[in-house]
Protein backbone atom coordinates (compact mmCIF):
# COMPACT_ATOMS: atom_id res chain seq x y z
CA UNK A 1 0.00 0.00 0.00
CA UNK A 2 3.03 2.28 0.20
CA UNK A 3 3.27 4.88 -2.56
CA UNK A 4 6.95 5.12 -3.40
CA UNK A 5 6.66 7.48 -6.35
CA UNK A 6 5.05 10.60 -4.90
CA UNK A 7 6.28 13.91 -6.31
CA UNK A 8 9.02 15.13 -3.98
CA UNK A 9 10.80 17.94 -5.83
CA UNK A 10 10.62 20.18 -2.78
CA UNK A 11 10.45 18.90 0.79
CA UNK A 12 9.89 21.73 3.26
CA UNK A 13 11.35 21.46 6.76
CA UNK A 14 8.93 22.95 9.33
CA UNK A 15 9.77 23.21 13.05
CA UNK A 16 7.12 21.28 14.93
CA UNK A 17 7.28 23.76 17.78
CA UNK A 18 6.25 26.78 15.68
CA UNK A 19 2.52 27.22 14.91
CA UNK A 20 3.43 30.36 12.95
CA UNK A 21 5.79 28.53 10.58
CA UNK A 22 3.34 25.63 10.27
CA UNK A 23 0.65 28.09 9.21
CA UNK A 24 2.90 29.65 6.56
CA UNK A 25 3.88 26.22 5.22
CA UNK A 26 0.32 25.47 4.16
CA UNK A 27 0.42 28.13 1.45
CA UNK A 28 3.80 27.31 -0.10
CA UNK A 29 4.14 25.56 -3.47
CA UNK A 30 5.99 22.50 -2.20
CA UNK A 31 5.35 18.83 -2.95
CA UNK A 32 6.09 17.60 0.56
CA UNK A 33 6.58 19.00 4.05
CA UNK A 34 7.78 17.45 7.25
CA UNK A 35 6.86 18.63 10.71
CA UNK A 36 10.07 18.27 12.64
CA UNK A 37 10.27 16.89 16.16
CA UNK A 38 14.03 16.35 16.03
CA UNK A 39 16.79 18.93 15.48
CA UNK A 40 14.46 21.93 15.07
CA UNK A 41 12.96 21.43 18.55
CA UNK A 42 14.79 22.12 21.82
CA UNK A 43 14.87 19.22 24.32
CA UNK A 44 12.60 21.01 26.75
CA UNK A 45 10.01 21.69 24.06
CA UNK A 46 9.63 18.14 22.69
CA UNK A 47 6.34 17.26 24.40
CA UNK A 48 4.61 20.51 23.44
CA UNK A 49 5.92 20.26 19.87
CA UNK A 50 4.37 16.81 19.59
CA UNK A 51 0.99 18.27 20.58
CA UNK A 52 1.40 21.07 18.05
CA UNK A 53 2.24 18.61 15.27
CA UNK A 54 -0.78 16.44 16.02
CA UNK A 55 -3.07 19.46 15.97
CA UNK A 56 -1.57 20.68 12.69
CA UNK A 57 -2.08 17.33 10.96
CA UNK A 58 -5.67 17.02 12.13
CA UNK A 59 -6.46 20.61 11.14
CA UNK A 60 -5.76 19.73 7.47
CA UNK A 61 -5.43 22.33 4.74
CA UNK A 62 -2.32 20.77 3.16
CA UNK A 63 -3.72 20.71 -0.40
CA UNK A 64 -2.40 17.35 -1.55
CA UNK A 65 1.11 17.76 -0.17
CA UNK A 66 2.81 14.65 1.17
CA UNK A 67 2.44 14.86 4.96
CA UNK A 68 5.45 13.73 6.95
CA UNK A 69 6.62 13.88 10.56
CA UNK A 70 10.30 13.56 11.43
CA UNK A 71 10.50 11.83 14.80
CA UNK A 72 13.52 11.85 17.08
CA UNK A 73 16.25 9.31 16.47
CA UNK A 74 16.30 6.00 18.28
CA UNK A 75 19.25 7.03 20.40
CA UNK A 76 16.96 9.36 22.34
CA UNK A 77 14.17 8.86 24.88
CA UNK A 78 11.50 10.53 22.73
CA UNK A 79 11.20 8.31 19.66
CA UNK A 80 8.71 5.68 20.80
CA UNK A 81 6.39 8.32 22.23
CA UNK A 82 6.65 10.39 19.03
CA UNK A 83 5.55 7.42 16.92
CA UNK A 84 2.81 6.16 19.21
CA UNK A 85 1.16 9.49 19.95
CA UNK A 86 1.34 10.88 16.41
CA UNK A 87 -0.07 7.72 14.83
CA UNK A 88 -2.69 7.06 17.51
CA UNK A 89 -4.02 10.61 17.36
CA UNK A 90 -3.33 11.69 13.75
CA UNK A 91 -2.41 8.54 11.81
CA UNK A 92 -5.24 8.98 9.33
CA UNK A 93 -3.72 12.37 8.35
CA UNK A 94 -0.17 11.10 7.95
CA UNK A 95 1.56 9.81 4.82
CA UNK A 96 5.07 9.01 6.05
CA UNK A 97 7.32 9.03 9.09
CA UNK A 98 10.91 10.16 8.64
CA UNK A 99 13.40 8.34 10.84
CA UNK A 100 16.66 10.28 11.29
CA UNK A 101 20.20 9.01 11.82
CA UNK A 102 19.51 5.53 10.47
CA UNK A 103 22.65 3.40 10.80
CA UNK A 104 21.31 -0.06 10.00
CA UNK A 105 18.31 -2.26 9.41
CA UNK A 106 17.26 -2.64 13.05
CA UNK A 107 15.92 0.92 13.30
CA UNK A 108 13.83 0.58 10.18
CA UNK A 109 12.46 -2.81 11.20
CA UNK A 110 11.55 -1.47 14.65
CA UNK A 111 9.54 1.33 13.07
CA UNK A 112 7.92 -1.08 10.60
CA UNK A 113 6.79 -3.48 13.35
CA UNK A 114 5.56 -0.64 15.55
CA UNK A 115 3.52 0.81 12.70
CA UNK A 116 2.07 -2.63 11.93
CA UNK A 117 0.80 -2.95 15.49
CA UNK A 118 -0.53 0.59 15.63
CA UNK A 119 -2.37 0.40 12.30
CA UNK A 120 -3.89 -2.96 13.24
CA UNK A 121 -5.06 -1.70 16.63
CA UNK A 122 -6.44 1.54 15.21
CA UNK A 123 -8.18 0.04 12.19
CA UNK A 124 -5.95 1.94 9.76
CA UNK A 125 -4.86 0.31 6.48
CA UNK A 126 -1.88 -1.87 7.36
CA UNK A 127 1.12 -0.60 5.43
CA UNK A 128 -0.51 2.74 4.71
CA UNK A 129 2.08 4.86 6.52
CA UNK A 130 5.38 4.90 4.67
CA UNK A 131 8.91 5.26 6.04
CA UNK A 132 11.66 7.66 5.01
CA UNK A 133 15.17 6.76 6.19
CA UNK A 134 17.63 9.58 6.71
CA UNK A 135 21.29 8.65 6.21
CA UNK A 136 23.49 10.99 8.24
CA UNK A 137 26.79 9.32 9.04
CA UNK A 138 29.50 7.02 7.71
CA UNK A 139 27.95 3.89 9.25
CA UNK A 140 24.58 4.63 7.68
CA UNK A 141 26.16 5.09 4.25
CA UNK A 142 28.09 1.82 4.53
CA UNK A 143 24.86 -0.01 5.45
CA UNK A 144 22.59 1.83 2.98
CA UNK A 145 21.95 -1.15 0.68
CA UNK A 146 20.65 -3.24 3.57
CA UNK A 147 18.66 -0.27 4.89
CA UNK A 148 17.01 0.20 1.50
CA UNK A 149 15.78 -3.41 1.59
CA UNK A 150 14.71 -3.42 5.25
CA UNK A 151 10.97 -2.72 4.86
CA UNK A 152 8.26 -2.74 2.22
CA UNK A 153 7.09 0.53 3.77
CA UNK A 154 10.26 2.32 2.79
CA UNK A 155 9.63 5.05 0.23
CA UNK A 156 12.64 7.33 0.35
CA UNK A 157 16.27 7.66 1.33
CA UNK A 158 17.22 11.14 2.55
CA UNK A 159 20.75 12.57 2.74
CA UNK A 160 21.57 14.47 5.93
CA UNK A 161 24.65 16.46 4.88
CA UNK A 162 25.50 18.40 8.06
CA UNK A 163 25.68 15.41 10.41
CA UNK A 164 27.37 13.40 7.67
CA UNK A 165 30.09 16.00 7.20
CA UNK A 166 30.74 15.98 10.94
CA UNK A 167 30.80 12.17 11.07
CA UNK A 168 33.61 11.92 8.53
CA UNK A 169 35.55 14.91 9.97
CA UNK A 170 35.12 16.94 6.80
CA UNK A 171 36.92 20.25 7.24
CA UNK A 172 34.12 22.63 6.32
CA UNK A 173 31.44 24.70 8.05
CA UNK A 174 29.32 25.34 4.94
CA UNK A 175 26.84 22.54 4.34
CA UNK A 176 26.92 21.19 0.81
CA UNK A 177 29.80 23.31 -0.46
CA UNK A 178 33.18 21.86 -1.37
CA UNK A 179 35.55 21.80 1.62
CA UNK A 180 38.43 24.30 1.47
CA UNK A 181 41.38 22.82 -0.36
CA UNK A 182 39.36 20.21 -2.28
CA UNK A 183 39.87 21.17 -5.91
CA UNK A 184 40.05 17.89 -7.83
CA UNK A 185 36.37 17.07 -8.24
CA UNK A 186 33.21 16.87 -6.15
CA UNK A 187 33.69 15.85 -2.52
CA UNK A 188 30.08 14.62 -2.35
CA UNK A 189 29.92 12.66 -5.58
CA UNK A 190 30.56 9.24 -4.03
CA UNK A 191 28.04 9.84 -1.25
CA UNK A 192 25.31 11.04 -3.58
CA UNK A 193 25.86 8.21 -6.05
CA UNK A 194 25.95 5.63 -3.25
CA UNK A 195 22.55 6.80 -2.03
CA UNK A 196 21.18 6.97 -5.55
CA UNK A 197 22.28 3.43 -6.43
CA UNK A 198 20.80 1.96 -3.23
CA UNK A 199 17.52 3.79 -3.79
CA UNK A 200 17.11 2.81 -7.43
CA UNK A 201 18.13 -0.81 -6.81
CA UNK A 202 15.12 -1.07 -4.48
CA UNK A 203 12.68 1.13 -6.40
CA UNK A 204 12.90 3.98 -3.87
CA UNK A 205 13.10 7.72 -4.21
CA UNK A 206 16.06 9.70 -2.91
CA UNK A 207 16.25 13.28 -1.62
CA UNK A 208 19.17 15.65 -1.15
CA UNK A 209 19.41 17.47 2.16
CA UNK A 210 19.20 21.20 2.89
CA UNK A 211 21.30 24.15 1.82
CA UNK A 212 21.61 26.27 4.95
CA UNK A 213 22.59 29.60 3.33
CA UNK A 214 18.95 30.49 2.78
CA UNK A 215 19.55 33.86 1.07
CA UNK A 216 22.17 32.52 -1.35
CA UNK A 217 19.89 31.33 -4.15
CA UNK A 218 22.74 31.05 -6.65
CA UNK A 219 24.65 28.80 -4.25
CA UNK A 220 21.49 26.74 -3.79
CA UNK A 221 21.13 26.39 -7.55
CA UNK A 222 24.72 25.23 -7.86
CA UNK A 223 24.44 22.60 -5.12
CA UNK A 224 20.92 21.42 -5.98
CA UNK A 225 21.80 21.28 -9.67
CA UNK A 226 24.43 18.67 -8.88
CA UNK A 227 22.04 16.19 -7.29
CA UNK A 228 19.27 16.98 -9.79
CA UNK A 229 21.61 16.19 -12.68
CA UNK A 230 22.50 12.83 -11.13
CA UNK A 231 18.83 11.86 -10.92
CA UNK A 232 17.75 12.70 -7.35
CA UNK A 233 14.03 13.22 -6.96
CA UNK A 234 14.19 16.40 -4.91
CA UNK A 235 15.78 18.42 -2.16
CA UNK A 236 14.88 19.86 1.21
CA UNK A 237 14.02 23.54 1.39
CA UNK A 238 14.22 25.63 4.55
CA UNK A 239 12.76 28.96 3.43
CA UNK A 240 10.14 30.23 0.96
CA UNK A 241 12.93 31.90 -1.08
CA UNK A 242 14.32 28.45 -1.93
CA UNK A 243 11.12 26.89 -3.21
CA UNK A 244 10.93 28.24 -6.77
CA UNK A 245 14.54 27.42 -7.61
CA UNK A 246 14.34 23.85 -6.32
CA UNK A 247 11.00 23.15 -8.02
CA UNK A 248 12.53 24.34 -11.29
CA UNK A 249 15.75 22.35 -10.95
CA UNK A 250 13.97 19.08 -10.20
CA UNK A 251 11.45 19.46 -13.03
CA UNK A 252 12.29 18.79 -16.69
CA UNK A 253 12.33 21.75 -19.05
CA UNK A 254 9.30 22.19 -21.26
CA UNK A 255 11.41 21.22 -24.27
CA UNK A 256 12.66 18.00 -22.65
CA UNK A 257 9.19 17.11 -21.41
CA UNK A 258 7.64 17.55 -24.87
CA UNK A 259 10.44 15.54 -26.43
CA UNK A 260 10.00 12.69 -23.93
CA UNK A 261 6.26 12.48 -24.56
CA UNK A 262 6.87 12.50 -28.32
CA UNK A 263 9.37 9.66 -28.00
CA UNK A 264 6.80 7.61 -26.10
CA UNK A 265 4.06 8.23 -28.67
CA UNK A 266 6.32 7.66 -31.66
CA UNK A 267 7.80 4.46 -30.24
CA UNK A 268 4.37 3.08 -29.40
CA UNK A 269 3.18 3.77 -32.94
CA UNK A 270 6.30 2.37 -34.67
CA UNK A 271 6.10 -0.87 -32.66
CA UNK A 272 2.42 -1.32 -33.50
CA UNK A 273 0.98 -3.00 -36.59
CA UNK A 274 0.13 0.41 -38.06
CA UNK A 275 3.74 1.52 -37.75
CA UNK A 276 5.28 -1.64 -39.12
CA UNK A 277 6.14 -3.26 -35.77
CA UNK A 278 9.68 -1.90 -35.83
CA UNK A 279 11.85 -2.13 -32.72
CA UNK A 280 13.96 0.83 -33.83
CA UNK A 281 12.74 3.83 -35.78
CA UNK A 282 13.48 7.46 -36.51
CA UNK A 283 11.98 10.48 -34.75
CA UNK A 284 13.19 13.30 -36.92
CA UNK A 285 16.96 12.87 -37.01
CA UNK A 286 17.03 10.71 -33.88
CA UNK A 287 16.92 6.94 -33.69
CA UNK A 288 14.63 5.67 -30.93
CA UNK A 289 14.34 2.16 -29.49
CA UNK A 290 13.39 0.41 -26.24
CA UNK A 291 16.22 2.11 -24.33
CA UNK A 292 14.98 5.47 -25.59
CA UNK A 293 11.51 4.62 -24.31
CA UNK A 294 12.82 3.84 -20.83
CA UNK A 295 14.73 7.14 -20.66
CA UNK A 296 11.70 9.03 -21.91
CA UNK A 297 9.48 7.43 -19.27
CA UNK A 298 11.66 8.97 -16.55
CA UNK A 299 11.51 12.50 -17.96
CA UNK A 300 7.83 12.28 -18.86
CA UNK A 301 6.99 10.98 -15.39
CA UNK A 302 8.79 13.86 -13.71
CA UNK A 303 7.06 16.33 -16.02
CA UNK A 304 3.62 14.92 -15.31
CA UNK A 305 4.28 14.97 -11.57
CA UNK A 306 5.33 18.62 -11.88
CA UNK A 307 2.06 19.44 -13.65
CA UNK A 308 3.59 20.27 -17.04
CA UNK A 309 1.34 20.29 -20.09
CA UNK A 310 2.48 19.52 -23.61
CA UNK A 311 3.19 22.36 -26.01
CA UNK A 312 4.25 20.15 -28.91
CA UNK A 313 2.80 16.84 -30.12
CA UNK A 314 4.16 14.21 -32.52
CA UNK A 315 1.87 13.03 -35.31
CA UNK A 316 2.27 9.73 -37.20
CA UNK A 317 3.44 10.00 -40.82
CA UNK A 318 0.81 9.73 -43.54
Amino acid sequence: MVERQRSRRTCLAVPGSSPKMIGKARGLDVDQFFLDLEDAVAPGAKDQARETVIEALNAGGWDGKTRTVRVNDLGTRWTYRDVIEVVERAGAELDTIMLPKVRGTDEVRWLDLTLNQLETALGLPVGGIGIEAQIEDARGLVEVDAVAAASSRLETLVFGPADFMASINMRSLVVGEQPPGYDVGDAYHYTLMRLLMAARAHDLQVLDGPYLQIKDVEGLRRVAGRSAALGFDGKWVLHPDQVEAVNELFSPSQRDYDHAENILEAYEWHTSAAGGMRGAAMLGDEMIDEASRKMALVVAGKGRAAGLERSDRWTPPD
